[in-house]
């Protein structure tokens, strides 16, 4: 899709996915190095999957080979300590990533993968209660950065004009968590790990062999699993219960803990295997969690061809997304009319201004995708229905009798700002005219139905592009839509189990925790946003149509490619390792004063240790060298403990980055909420919802310094444009609509 654009990577480790991303979408991507390589090469497994693609040059700063590569350079990514002049590329659109931003208080803060998780309330709801907050054994802020630093490249280049665009990683990570920091002023909830559970109930049971992945969470989408799994139980705390108006948030915990002891006391007589097998026979919403031998032989993943030859390794993921071309073209598009859109910033055009995207499906992953867009001026328009309402929308509300149940879930709100939502039947004969004549103003479609769902409503690629020929549509889901295991129903807790980001967060010594950052419903939208970004800009470029087949779980396994490659190479699976890196000592998460209170502390060189030591006063002999401090790093780690635990966490990262140390407080949701560095960039968007009342609303972590972006409206109640873009957008008088509420094409 991206034939012809060229990149120019000039990223380290926190950046190097951005390029791969923009390599695996048709870019030509070269990668300067230094001489002696840099210090990303010296991490061959994750160098060897980042690169895979790219064309890898070792010159020096001043070759004048780096000034022509920059001069017909269409994208430049950077992050911190490139040492390259933005001059040199000045007609390119420049992407810098850091940990926290260009600008702002903490702008010069360091931090890796740890210190930035700790400053985002997701490392501090995510591991077991009686333990320091833990993270994943793999960087998923970097997994987290490197879609949506693609995405932004992307929207540069839609604007037609050079950019210097900031991407600030901590924000950029902020989404994981759901909206968990904006939602703290209306639900003053700091969070609070919960071992393996999801809110109340278990997501994580062990099982004879292993661990498996299902959720105790009911509702029409989930009841025909619990329903299924009940019949193979057969305990009567499981048969005689009402699944689908079941709420773990309304039920006693005496009878969650009677549902609990049924489930997990069977689930403990079985193998992984055997539960897997019964979930492909019974449709039983459960995964198995995966080490990297069972992702490298899944069926599922084998069937769409996600595995294919790096050299000197063996197998690994070819790309995160199924690109198919649509109808010849018959000419490029006409340009977009920014005064078509129902807003502007102040008057200003946002980057995607002018573009029309209708949005299907239900749940987190579709929302948190075109949020992107929304932020950015697109006109984004939710097709929902009243008689089957997304299941977001019920999600954390306690009253089932309230009238104003679908517009209270919290959850709903953060990720559904400035769309539009239209009540459509699309079971109705008119209801799906209607649905087609948007869909022939819109330049893309977003679904995140299973398989098929849309193809039974009239609605599939096919369908559509015979009265929208160059039509971009993404279909998003759990496994994509074909394989074996296509019609396997699950969210993105199952989605985490099978790409292995269970199997990598937690203690070495128990079973695994979460998922929280890690859950794929918050890190395949951003794949599916960069592979929307793409084939719209070729769209624009060639009036070629495209379809996307986007799995949950490919992206996940995508995202997870150096896990995999260090299998093939070294023979070890590696698992849950805490907070440690297994390169660098210390690296963890240390107490502080006060209650549950904690510091993310990392060392990376022998200058930063030694400016701790003598802060700490641990300047032993044994501990001089990086060896040596791994080699004995339990009583390491206890020392740090014992030192840092009489400080206050803010004072003390104060203190060590200013000696060059990363060194961050492990912020929980109220300390995000309150972030000076977050307030400082415009992280949280104030704005009134019609139910909720006052909140705010989170930004995503994208700057371009020519074009506007945030949010100018909550998210809408539903059915809240109906009228408005029926006759706005297609012209209906209110006689017509009338008339089609009435015979019930319209909610």
């Amino acid at each position: 899709m991206l034939e012809g654009i060229r990149v120019v990577d000039l990223t380290g480790e926190s950046g190097a996915l951005a390029a791969r991303v923009l390599a695996d979408l048709g870019a030509s991507v070269t990668r300067p190095e230094p001489l002696d390589g840099g210090h990303f090469s010296r991490q061959p497994h994750r160098h060897a999957a980042w690169t895979a693609r790219s064309e890898v040059r070792r010159m020096a700063p001043e070759d004048p080979a780096l000034d022509a590569l920059l001069t017909e350079a269409d994208i430049v990514l950077a992050t911190r300590g490139h040492g390259v002049d933005v001059n040199r590329a000045p007609a390119a659109v420049w992407v810098h990533l850091s940990p926290f931003g260009l600008t702002g208080p903490r702008a010069g803060w360091r931090a890796g993968d740890l210190g930035i998780l700790a400053s985002t309330g997701n490392l501090f709801a995510t591991g077991d209660p009686d333990r320091p907050p833990v993270r994943c054994a793999e960087p998923v802020a970097f997994a987290h950065a490197g879609p949506e630093a693609a995405f932004a490249a992307l929207t540069g280049l839609f604007t037609g004009r050079p950019q210097q665009i900031d991407v600030s990683i901590q924000e950029t990570v902020m989404v994981a968590s759901m909206g968990g920091a904006g939602r703290f002023a209306r639900d003053p909830d700091r969070g609070r790990r919960r071992g393996a559970n999801i809110g109340r109930t278990r997501e994580i049971w062990p099982c004879a062999d292993g661990w498996v992945s299902f959720g105790l969470r009911g509702g029409t989408a989930r009841a025909p699993s619990l329903e299924a799994l009940s019949a193979q139980i057969g305990h009567r705390v499981l048969t005689e219960r009402d699944w689908t108006t079941f709420s773990p948030t309304t039920t006693s915990d005496e009878d969650l803990a009677a549902i609990e002891e049924a489930v997990g006391t069977w689930f403990a007589t079985k193998t992984m295997g055997e539960l897997d097998a019964l979930a492909g026979e019974t449709n039983l919403m459960l995964a198995p969690v995966n080490a990297p031998p069972q992702v490298l032989a899944s069926g599922q993943l084998r069937a769409r061809g996600l595995f294919g030859p790096l050299a000197g390794v063996g197998a690994a993921p070819l790309g995160f997304v199924h690109v198919h071309d649509g109808p010849a073209p018959v000419g490029p598009p006409p340009a977009p009319d920014p005064t078509a859109t129902h807003q502007t910033f102040g008057g200003s055009v946002g980057a995607w201004t002018g573009t029309r995207i209708l949005e299907f499906g239900a749940g987190a992953s579709g929302p948190i995708a075109t949020r992107y867009f929304a932020e950015h001026g697109a006109d984004v328009i939710r097709i929902e229905s009243r008689n089957r309402p997304d299941l977001l929308r019920g999600y954390g509300v306690v009253d089932p009798d309230d009238p104003d149940r679908l517009e209270r879930s919290p959850l709903f709100d953060a990720l559904n700002p400035d769309k539009r939502s239209v009540a459509i039947d699309l079971s109705h004969p008119e209801g799906r005219a209607l649905a087609i004549e948007l869909v022939k103003t819109a330049d893309a479609v977003a679904e995140t139905f299973a398989p098929r769902a849309m193809a039974g409503l009239g609605l599939a690629y096919a369908d559509l592009v015979e009265h929208q020929p160059d039509l971009v549509m993404i279909s998003a889901c759990l496994n994509g839509q074909t394989g074996p295991r296509r019609d396997h129903p699950g969210f993105g807790g199952q989605a985490a189990a099978l790409a292995g980001f269970d199997q990598l967060t937690g203690w070495p010594d128990r079973g695994p925790v979460g998922p929280y950052g890690m859950i794929t419903d918050s890190l395949a939208p951003r794949f599916s946003a960069a592979a929307l970004a793409a084939a719209l800009l070729r769209r624009r470029r060639t009036g070629q149509g495209t379809y996307l087949d986007l799995s949950q779980v490919e992206a996940g396994v995508y995202a997870l490619s150096p896990w995999l490659v260090e299998y093939q190479v070294t023979g070890e699976a590696r698992g849950r390792m805490g907070n440690r890196a297994g390169r660098y000592a210390p690296h963890g998460v240390f107490p502080c004063a006060g209650d549950d209170r904690w510091i993310a502390l990392a060392v990376y060189t022998e200058p930063e240790w030694a400016h701790l030591a003598a802060e700490a006063g641990l300047a032993r002999s044994e501990w001089a060298t990086m060896a040596g401090r791994l080699a004995d790093v339990d009583a390491l780690e206890a020392a740090v403990a014992t030192w840092t635990a009489g400080f206050d966490a803010l004072t003390l990262a104060e203190r060590l980055q200013g000696l060059g140390i990363e060194a961050v407080p492990v912020a929980d949701f109220a300390d995000a909420s309150a972030d000076p560095q977050l307030r400082a960039r415009g992280h949280y968007v104030a704005l009134a919802h019609p139910v909720l009342g006052p909140g705010e609303y989170e930004r995503n972590g994208i700057r371009l310094s020519g074009a506007p972006c945030g949010y100018l409206a909550p998210s809408p109640t539903l059915g809240q444009h109906t009228d408005e873009v029926l006759a706005d957008v297609l012209g209906l008088d209110d006689r017509e609509i009338t008339r089609l509420r009435a015979a019930g094409a319209i909610q």
